[in-house]
């Protein structure tokens, strides 16, 4: 059953909604319902409809309730994506008049990172980095490289204005585009043509935007221009949630609606279906410290819950331990009901994740860490899309040199600069110039005249298949013809590691031909969606039973019933620079989002001491814990204040411990 605001969102349709929805208080079933709504209830067709969120994830879960609430094909035609997948779907229609071919090429952030490194004159790693990001900023605020130059305040943005001019020609040059070109374009496209904008709007009747809060400036003006001045859409965001100003969001966008749109309606979503009263009165402490764009206070019928533990621990090491040691024992007092898939140890960055991955092996518990590399990220599934993106699209320069090298095919550095002088003389791609090896080799019969024609041909020959034929049969057919298992035996360091790369390329294989079977599309036509993908199964991760760890932007959406807040300490929780440069306010809108994961248990650690390049420091504790309400609070480890583990945990656990021995011993007597 929806309550009464939840139910009062999904039937509005009167104009343009913001929905103010708490967290936990069912935001994806509201929009779920209100689709199912619109189309069994309301009269519009399913194609008429956009829904836009942010993370693949999102976008299956948001699918799948949807699918479940309607029955057969009344879901056909429905548009469910992220913002990039419906910029991509735009933009390949409209690929012409943003001087594009259908088949153009997405670059992720190392391909174009690699053309930005070329443009530029050296400068190292972190150099290279903050180009990139500035780059990223304008075109996320729609500055194209003549604005960038002209609004230069020093000699540093008026260099990289001029690598940003020309890293845009390049993309130009190997129809490709990044990321952010999938939102830029579109809105680029949309704002110059009158003709495309009544076009778009007039298919899509209405939208529904998830997480408005993260919108950036490019992706709030995308939502306007295909909503149009009357504003049928809704939606859905938190103030309190906005955690990515790092990355472009601007949670003014949520000001802004009530601005363009002054008939804008908003109702409040409080309820929360999560988490105990306790924790949820913790959270409204917590965030009531800063500044409101909206008034709402979570509440919750899921009874008063356990008071939240703060415990001071002795350092990082003992941290971990106890962090492990609480997780053995949720497990064991719980019996089969316990799942360590229940626990989640949340952290600031990354690098504090390496102590809870030792703590947790050796207590042998089970443990997945969130924001490692994506399948997608690994070189030999690079490798492979290499050759998938110089089949779909020959002008893309960059898949066409890490396909020639990765298996080496016989063309050497000397080879490559003779066919990219070649390719800069006439003007073309590298693959056009290799279809011309006869011409730049005299020697016909050269070894390197005839590596580059074979591959030429090779490449030739599977853009033919590929248009033609299923895509599972054609990846299969060119992984065995290029003997990529024999190249990554050559390369790996060890038989195991060889195996454990080429289970990842079989892996892709299969999912090609499944993904192409579902779809209908051959593999030049699967070559974009690969490149919107940062996980081969996404859905699998939530299948194991182990403790989640992860960094707190990873963990939003996501919720556990033992949560652990580990490292709240000044400097690490608030971030040092987030201190430095006056952002307290989103690190305490982190801390919220880090508390509301927690639907029965929340311990927040913090440590007396904690070495720092081969130095101890005396960190103070984090101020969040002191603009916490103190009397949902139980403290532990402070000097002259309960002990860490009390005596009747460590009871509990003995006791747990004995029950899983007997347990043990009772089964092998069974078993002989």
């Amino acid at each position: 059953m929806l309550n009464p605001q939840q139910l009062e969102a999904v039937h509005y349709l009167g104009g343009p909604l913001f929905v103010l929805a708490g967290a936990g208080s069912g935001k994806t079933r509201v929009i779920s319902e209100k689709i199912a709504y619109m189309i069994t209830r309301a009269g519009y067709a399913p194609h008429s409809i956009a829904a836009i969120t942010f993370t693949n994830k999102a976008a299956t879960e948001m699918r799948e309730r949807v699918s479940a609430l309607l029955k057969g094909k009344q879901s056909k035609g429905l548009s469910v994506s992220t913002f990039h997948a419906f910029g991509m779907r735009l933009l390949r229609e409209e690929a012409r008049h943003a001087g594009y071919k259908r088949d153009f090429s997405i670059l992720d952030a190392s391909d174009s990172g690699s053309i930005i490194a070329e443009l530029s004159d050296g400068g190292g790693r972190e150099s290279l980095f903050r180009t990139q990001q500035q780059i990223s900023r304008w075109k996320n605020a729609l500055i194209d490289p003549e604005q960038a130059s002209a609004s230069a305040q020093d000699g540093w943005q008026v260099q990289t204005a001029q690598i940003y001019a020309d890293y845009q020609a390049v993309l130009q040059q190997y129809q490709a585009v990044d990321f952010d070109d999938l939102i830029r374009l579109p809105v680029c496209l949309l704002q110059q043509s009158s003709e495309l904008r009544v076009k778009w709007q007039q298919r899509l009747r209405y939208l529904l935007v998830d997480e408005c809060q993260d919108t950036n400036t490019c992706q709030y003006l995308l939502m306007r221009l295909l909503s149009g001045a009357e504003g049928m859409f809704t939606v859905v965001g938190d103030d309190d949630q906005s955690i990515y100003a790092w990355r472009g969001a601007d949670m003014e966008n949520l000001c802004r609606l009530q601005q363009d749109y002054p008939q804008l309606k908003i109702i409040k979503l409080e309820q929360n279906y999560r988490s105990t009263a306790r924790i949820l009165r913790l959270a409204n402490g917590l965030i009531a410290n800063n500044p409101k764009l909206f008034a709402k206070t979570l509440w919750s019928q899921l009874g008063e819950g356990d008071a939240v533990r703060v415990v001071a621990c002795q350092n990082a090491q003992h941290e971990a331990d106890y962090a492990a040691q609480q997780i053995s024992l949720y497990k064991l007092t719980r019996g089969e009901k316990g799942r360590y898939a229940d626990c989640a140890v949340l952290y600031r960055g990354n690098h504090q994740a390496r102590l809870f991955e030792e703590a947790l092996r050796a207590a042998r518990i089970p443990y997945r860490v969130s924001g490692g590399q994506s399948f997608f990220d690994k070189a030999e599934i690079k490798d492979v899309l290499a050759y998938v993106r110089v089949l779909a699209n020959p002008d893309d320069n960059p898949a066409f040199l890490r396909a020639a090298t990765a298996p080496k095919c016989g063309i050497g550095a000397a080879a490559l600069g003779k066919l990219n002088a070649y390719a800069d003389e006439h003007a073309c791609s590298l693959s056009a110039a290799a279809e011309m090896a006869h011409h730049i080799w005299a020697d016909a019969a050269g070894k390197s005249m005839r590596a580059v024609a074979g591959f030429a041909e090779l490449l030739r020959r599977y853009r033919h298949r590929a248009a033609r034929e299923d895509a599972g049969t054609v990846i299969s057919d060119l992984l065995r013809d290029i003997a990529y298992q024999d190249y990554l035996y050559r390369q790996a360091d060890s038989p195991r590691a060889a195996e454990n790369r080429w289970r990842n390329v079989c892996d892709l294989a299969d999912w090609l031909a499944r993904k192409g079977a579902e779809d209908g599309k051959n593999l030049l036509e699967l070559a974009q969606t690969i490149a919107l993908m940062t996980l081969l199964d996404g859905k699998n991760e939530e299948e194991h039973d182990a403790v989640r760890l992860s960094t707190l932007h990873a963990a939003k959406g996501l919720e556990y019933e033992n949560v652990f807040l580990a490292g709240c300490e000044e400097g690490i929780f608030p971030h040092a620079d987030s201190i430095d440069e006056g952002r307290i306010d989103e690190e305490r809108r982190l801390m919220y989002v880090g508390i509301t994961r927690a639907k029965r248990h929340l311990t927040i650690l913090y440590c007396v001491k904690r070495k720092h390049r081969g130095e101890w420091l005396f960190p103070e504790p984090s101020r969040f814990i002191g603009e916490l309400p103190q009397s949902e609070l139980q403290w532990f480890g402070r000097k002259g204040g309960e002990p860490a583990i009390s005596k009747a945990e460590g009871k509990a656990r003995l006791s747990g411990m004995l029950a899983a021995l007997e347990q043990k011993i009772a089964a092998n007597k069974h078993r002989t």
